[in-house]
């Protein structure tokens, strides 16, 4: 009884704590930064969301050494997707340009679930989709601004932790630092959501799950000490490597993973039902 009661308490409290935040930090709005509801369409017919020229802050001091030195980054004008490339458009091309399925491929559900995210896909899959549609994968500067816009946030949202309402993580389950939450907030436990499900999680610019949902492949290949001797302008990351970057964490990670600034790396070969991509490119297209 004396357990439960402890457990009521620590509830109420991180409840409480979860709250007042929330309250002390809306959640950001597409209408938040000049330029963010400017939108366009891919030739796929994808909406893509134009990002301004500008600099923003990229990484961060406080985050793994990947991730340092903090530093100003500033980049041209660019399109991004506004939503992970879904199964009913990775079918379309599938179909259309022949191309070999993943193993963990689901027609079905791409007729049933569609406005899912594709996921499953290697490095190279992504990059073949990108150019069917007119299209490239992202460079990791462009993921991070379209991310985290240009205040130097933690989260697409700002800095308050990953709640289920506006991210897709850990399995469905909420984790804060006092007691784990056993509940899914929409979706199936273990599994991707729908498109714009948790649209309160939308970052500066209104792209939807750049944080968890699917982890995002990005075009540059990974050095773990890159951020050290970037360029300023425009940065596509080293010349050549081993394994290409990941972004944005998934269904299946921690909060720490959902950070703007988290780097992850995986050989350009790797496919897994985490990960999946969304495509970018030159604004003058």
């Amino acid at each position: 009884m004396r357990l439960f009661s402890v457990i009521i308490v620590m509830f109420a409290v991180v409840f409480a704590e979860g709250w007042l935040v929330r309250a002390a930090e809306p959640q950001s709005r597409a209408s938040d930064l000049p330029g963010a509801a400017e939108m366009i369409k891919g030739k796929d017919g994808a909406p893509m969301v134009l990002i301004p020229s500008g600099s923003f802050t990229m990484g961060s001091n406080d985050g793994l050494p990947s991730e340092r030195p903090e530093h100003s980054v500033t980049l041209d004008s660019y399109a991004i997707d506004q939503y992970e490339v879904s199964l009913q458009l990775y079918r379309r091309f599938l179909q259309e340009a022949q191309h070999d399925a993943p193993p963990t491929w689901d027609d079905e559900a791409a007729e049933t679930v569609g406005d899912r995210p594709a996921v499953g896909m290697s490095w190279s899959d992504a990059t073949a989709y990108c150019a069917w549609a007119g299209k490239r994968l992202p460079t990791e500067a462009e993921w991070e601004k379209a991310a985290r816009g240009t205040d130097g946030r933690r989260y697409p949202w700002g800095h308050m932790q990953p709640f289920v309402d506006i991210a897709n993580y850990n399995r469905g389950v909420w984790v804060s630092e006092a007691i784990t939450l056993v509940g899914v907030a929409g979706g199936v436990e273990g599994m991707s959501v729908r498109h714009g499900l948790k649209a309160g999680g939308r970052s500066p610019y209104g792209l939807h799950h750049m944080a968890g949902n699917a982890a995002e492949w990005v075009a540059d290949w990974y050095h773990r000490e890159y951020y050290g001797k970037s360029p300023e302008k425009n940065p596509t990351g080293p010349a050549s490597g081993e394994k290409r970057v990941l972004r944005g964490g998934s269904w299946a990670d921690l909060p720490a993973a959902l950070r703007v600034s988290a780097r992850f790396s995986a050989e350009p070969d790797f496919q897994d039902r985490t990960i999946g991509f969304r495509c970018a490119m030159d604004a003058k297209n």
